[in-house]
């Protein structure tokens, strides 16, 4: 947690709550709705046909991310819409998205293989 030089000192508190924001991003089908909603806002129907889950899975999974500050809720009608208000857990996942696929393809090269593709995760 050292930027440059400079080390951050957090309290215990603080850290506790850095850590929840990790879990709450600890669940797959989260970071699959994250995906889903970087296209801009749907509502539970759209995402249910789109990640293949059921609506109460969805849900929960939804409430989760909108108590965290993540995700914004919009009601209309009987609909409620879901967006992201928080770009930086997006820049996040990028992050570990592209330090991951570029230490598997290190991995790879040891072994002699080549990873074909051009697309950045998170492209």
């Amino acid at each position: 947690m050292n930027r440059g030089n400079d080390k951050m000192h957090l309290s215990d508190e603080v850290l506790e709550l850095v850590a929840e924001r990790f879990r709450c991003l600890g669940e797959p089908i989260r970071l699959k709705i994250l995906r889903a909603l970087e296209e801009g806002e749907a509502n539970v129907g759209q995402l249910v046909g789109g990640l293949h889950a059921t609506q109460a899975n969805i849900s929960k999974h939804l409430k989760v991310l909108v108590d965290a500050g993540i995700l914004a809720r919009r009601p209309q009608g009987t609909s409620a819409y879901y967006s992201i208000v928080d770009p930086v857990v997006i820049s996040l996942c990028r992050t570990v998205c592209t330090d991951l696929a570029d230490k598997l393809r290190s991995q790879a090269e040891v072994f002699g293989l080549t990873v074909s593709g051009t697309q950045r995760p998170g492209s």
